[in-house]
């Protein structure tokens, strides 16, 4: 198998080129990195800005619409005033000498 040594091949400049060039590619490397970190954190805080402005306008728009019910709610509480406590469930009074409703059923 033969293969073509005649194609235009990637190299990492001519040997004749020094260590400016290089030295140059670097540096440019380092300052487009840094220029797309600063773009990058610049387009977040504006996304960031606009996601709180949107927040606070979403708040005061419910903010507004409660105001009456609110109103009301201050000059009518549910039902006058709050016992808090507890509820527990009893059986009702029956007779000992009452056979009950299942008097006379077989039992399972």
């Amino acid at each position: 198998m033969q293969f073509d040594d005649d194609r235009p091949r990637l190299s990492q400049g001519t040997p004749d080129a020094g260590p400016l060039p290089r030295s140059l590619g670097k540096a440019l490397g380092v300052a487009l990195g840094a220029a797309l970190l600063v773009a990058t954190f610049m387009l977040s805080m504006i996304v960031f800005a606009v996601l709180a402005v949107i927040g606070v306008l979403a708040w005061t728009y419910l903010w507004w619409k409660t105001r009456d019910l609110r109103r009301q709610m201050r000059e009518h509480p549910a039902g006058g005033h709050v016992i808090d406590g507890e509820a527990r469930r009893e059986p009702p009074f029956r007779d000992p000498g009452d056979p009950g409703p299942n008097a006379g059923r077989p039992v399972d």
